[in-house]
């Protein structure tokens, strides 16, 4: 069994920040159970591209109010507290808080922990 608390996270390296978002890592690769957990906080008037070819995610909003783009359609959905969106077909696309959005975010395969998102958005699929 793993219990962790998000108090504990914070601070280590599980805590990732980046210009427009920070995100805590609550289950990784290392954990060993086929998915990673993250607790992402994005930031109120940013605009983040987005492309996970190498990973499914599964994105539940939990606080905040944005907007997620489909950047091949142009579809543009409400993210709002109780709105889930699933990027199944390795979609890109573009989220922009109105506010402080806080998303729990479920990735297959599990991220590692170190990933940085690349000139493309993505990030690298680690062996």
């Amino acid at each position: 069994m793993i219990v962790r608390q998000l108090q504990d996270i914070q601070g280590t390296d599980r805590d990732v920040h980046a210009e427009t978002w920070s995100s805590r890592r609550l289950i990784l690769r290392d954990d060993n159970v086929g998915f990673s957990l993250h607790d992402t906080i994005m930031k109120a008037g940013t605009d983040t591209m987005m492309w996970y070819k190498n990973h499914i995610e599964a994105v539940y909003c939990i606080e905040g109010e944005g907007e997620i783009e489909d950047l091949q359609t142009g579809e543009v959905h409400s993210i709002r507290p109780g709105t889930m969106y699933l990027l199944n077909n390795h979609d890109q696309h573009r989220v922009r808080p109105k506010t402080d959005l806080r998303l729990v975010c479920v990735f297959n395969p599990p991220c590692t922990g170190r990933e940085v998102h690349g000139p493309d958005g993505a990030y690298p699929l680690s062996t």
